[in-house]
């Protein structure tokens, strides 16, 4: 062995047997400095036939992580070969840096599969949606159950989390549910003014703007506003109480999370959902007066007395009857997503956007049918 401030590497004896121990010596220094020289040298060497390889480390004065490694792809190099490998003689902190990197190793790259086709991404999304679809319905069923409980027993009844919900979903959707109610009934006046001035026929401003507020407008507004304000909500309160494990410790403590959590919400906002739809019709009546007396000089008085005759009782509670029904939508989607969550930030989030939009395409999938039925039954 000849010592260096670099590896230097001899190969003692020359051996003819193939079943002898090969020694290889190391010293000097093995640290990033000297990497690019070692490197050079192991790819020289020429390694005998052999049965096994002692590696004796006891000259090695200084070793740093790209040395350890070195030493570690050494002796994996060698035993592809066939040849068993021995490191002896390191210093107890070069040996405890060796196990490390040697612990750490990289693992051979996983196996490629082939590249999803088509028609097999087509069937698992088409899986993933009946799964999902299955688990509503058996939430659903949950929640009905546990509202049939309650109407059994009406003691368990949390009123003062229902009155909590009714005002964060209702008293404090007030403003914006009238704002916007009150914009949609301004921009129907001013859309069919030009078209009813062609005809001299101002005064029917009044069958547009109520019949569309009363019958359609209204309820759906509302509802897309709830649940895009109060179904995330729903959601996001929920699916926080999930990844906080509060979740687990009603369920440990006995606590039924359907008549804590989705009871309460369904019974307000069944409450409020009507209430805020005759709410936004007053709203959009108003706005769409007003722009009638604006634009058509049409008076409040007049309006007033058309809208008696143009707007009969069904027509108007075809609009309350939505109310509870979309409620009932909203509920349940936004306490399902909150429920579905699986642990974690990002999922908190993806299932409260989800909840939003799946309350919307239900919304108006839910009221297209009663388009429908109202149509079939000549209302």
């Amino acid at each position: 062995m000849i010592a260096g401030q670099i590896a230097l590497l001899d190969i003692q004896p020359e051996t003819a047997n193939a079943n002898d121990a090969v020694k290889l010596y190391c010293s000097g220094i093995w640290t990033v400095h000297g990497i690019a020289q070692l490197e050079r040298q192991l790819n020289e060497m020429i390694w005998p036939v052999a049965a096994s390889l002692v590696i004796n480390g006891s000259a090695i004065s200084a070793l740093d992580t790209s040395g350890a490694w070195l030493l570690h792809r050494m002796a994996n190099t060698i035993e592809q070969k066939g040849i068993s490998v021995r490191i002896t003689g390191l210093r107890p902190e070069f040996s405890s840096l060796l196990g490390l990197v040697s612990a750490c190793a990289v693992l051979p790259p996983k196996p490629t599969h082939p590249k999803e086709g088509i028609m097999a991404r087509i069937g698992r999304n088409a899986w993933f949606g009946i799964e999902s679809i299955m688990g509503l319905f058996a939430f659903v069923g949950e929640s009905a159950i546990a509202m049939m409980r309650l109407a059994i027993q009406p003691r368990h009844i949390r009123w003062r989390t229902i009155f909590h919900n009714i005002q964060i979903a209702g008293f404090e959707a007030l403003p914006i549910v009238g704002l916007l109610s009150f914009l949609m009934g301004v921009v129907i006046a001013y859309q069919g003014a030009d078209q009813l001035q062609r005809f001299g026929a101002n005064i029917f401003i009044a069958d547009l703007v109520g019949l569309t507020m009363l019958r359609e407008l209204s309820p759906l507004l509302t509802a897309i506003i709830i649940a895009g304000r109060s179904g995330s909500a729903y959601a996001a309160q929920i699916a926080t109480m999930k990844v906080t494990e509060e979740i687990d410790a009603l369920r440990t403590v006995g606590v039924s999370q359907q008549e804590l959590l989705v009871a309460p919400k369904i019974l307000a906002l069944a409450i409020v959902l009507p209430l805020l739809t005759v709410y936004a019709d007053v709203s959009g009546v108003l706005g769409g007066m007003i722009m009638a007396s604006s634009r058509l000089d049409v008076s409040f008085d007049v309006f007033i007395d058309r809208l008696e005759v143009a707007i009969s009782l069904s027509s108007f509670l075809t609009g309350i009857v939505k109310a509870p029904v979309f409620a009932l939508i909203i509920a349940l989607v936004g306490c399902y997503q909150g429920f579905q969550v699986s642990g974690s930030a990002d999922s908190v989030g993806r299932q409260t956007t989800l909840s939003v939009v799946q309350s919307i395409f239900l919304v108006i999938v839910a009221d297209a049918l009663f388009s429908v039925v109202f149509n079939w039954l000549n209302i």
